[in-house]
């Protein structure tokens, strides 16, 4: 059975659109989206999937930085980036609304979301 959450996807590559879309979020599901092994970074009532290898080396993810930074936290990112909800300590849920809200506002862009 395929765990489907709705995602907010920034990927590292400026050529590519950030996007917001149904996702496997089951962890091997996630290592294919971010290249390599999971690291998580939560925050309240969402987390970010990023790739562990590429944390200390690689280009800048400029846009998933800029969206940690407009949530308080300052943090290098490198490679692509994946934004769910978070409900308790290992319940990943669908990404939060003002989470997308937020990147729509920053990157001046409308990310539609799949129908429910």
């Amino acid at each position: 059975m395929l765990n489907h959450l709705i995602a907010l996807y920034v990927p590292a590559r400026l050529s590519e659109s950030v996007t917001v879309h149904s996702v496997d979020a089951r962890h091997t599901s996630l290592q294919i989206i971010v290249g390599g092994g999971l690291e998580c970074i939560a925050r309240g009532d969402w987390q970010v999937y990023l790739n562990a290898e590429t944390q200390t080396t690689g280009a800048s993810n400029v846009r998933a930085v800029q969206l940690l930074h407009e949530t308080g936290l300052d943090l290098p990112v490198t490679g692509n980036a994946v934004f769910l909800g978070r409900a308790g300590l290992n319940h990943d849920t669908d990404v939060p609304e003002y989470l997308i809200r937020r990147a729509e506002a920053l990157f001046d862009t409308r990310l539609i979301q799949p129908a429910a």
